[in-house]
């Protein structure tokens, strides 16, 4: 069975950038979700340290990912860039404990500063791997984006990401958390292959077999 990484610099980035694709590959292949940071150096105080991460295990338990294959760690949100190192260090043994034939990472056009170095580290960690690479789209943190590779979605797998993200009721007033948005956003990238719904990523690099 091929697995499948997904990392996340923070709880909910991998869901709004591929959520999509996340559910309809849980179901055939071994999907794990990677998560640097819960942010909550950046919570607001009143709320639970570890909420996030709670939203995130209900909102991808909706996508059918194994609770088991969702890791979390404890980077300070907007920090990455001091623990580069250790970051990397960690995905190599990611890499070598999973040895995923397909790896997603924010894309290179993203302006996020964490986003940019789980994106560089993933290319430094795999770049002597047989993984194929690629870059998934968060629009409101870029000015551009290479649409070279696409995953075809079914109205079933748009649904499940929206209630995957309504699980997020912490991010509730972030208006890239719009239902409109997020279906209107699939339906463009549909249009561009003549499909109802996709997902459209940044081939950073493929691998076929």
């Amino acid at each position: 069975m091929k697995k499948i990484i997904f990392f996340s610099p923070h709880t909910d980035d991998a869901e709004l950038g591929a959520g999509g694709t996340i559910t309809k590959f849980a179901e055939k292949y071994q999907v794990y979700i990677i998560a640097f940071s819960d942010t909550r150096n950046i919570l607001n105080p009143n709320l639970p340290k570890d909420l996030l991460r709670k939203e995130m295990i209900a909102a991808v338990k909706i996508l059918g990912v194994d609770k088991k294959n969702v890791k979390f760690f404890n980077f300070q949100t907007r920090r990455f860039y001091s623990v580069r190192q250790e970051i990397l260090d960690l995905m190599i043994k990611i890499r070598d404990e999973i040895k995923p034939n397909i790896v997603f990472t924010p894309s290179t056009y993203d302006h996020h500063q964490d986003h940019q170095v789980i994106t560089n580290e993933v290319l430094r960690a795999f770049k002597g791997s047989n993984s194929s690479i690629l870059g998934y789209e968060l629009p409101w943190n870029t000015f551009s984006f290479e649409t070279t590779g696409y995953v075809i979605l079914s109205k079933t797998h748009m649904d499940k990401k929206i209630r995957a993200l309504k699980e997020y009721s912490s991010q509730s007033h972030r208006n890239y958390l719009n239902e409109e948005f997020i279906r209107g956003l699939a339906q463009v990238r549909g249009v561009q292959i003549s499909e109802k719904y996709a997902e459209a990523f940044e081939v950073l690099r493929g691998v076929f077999e």
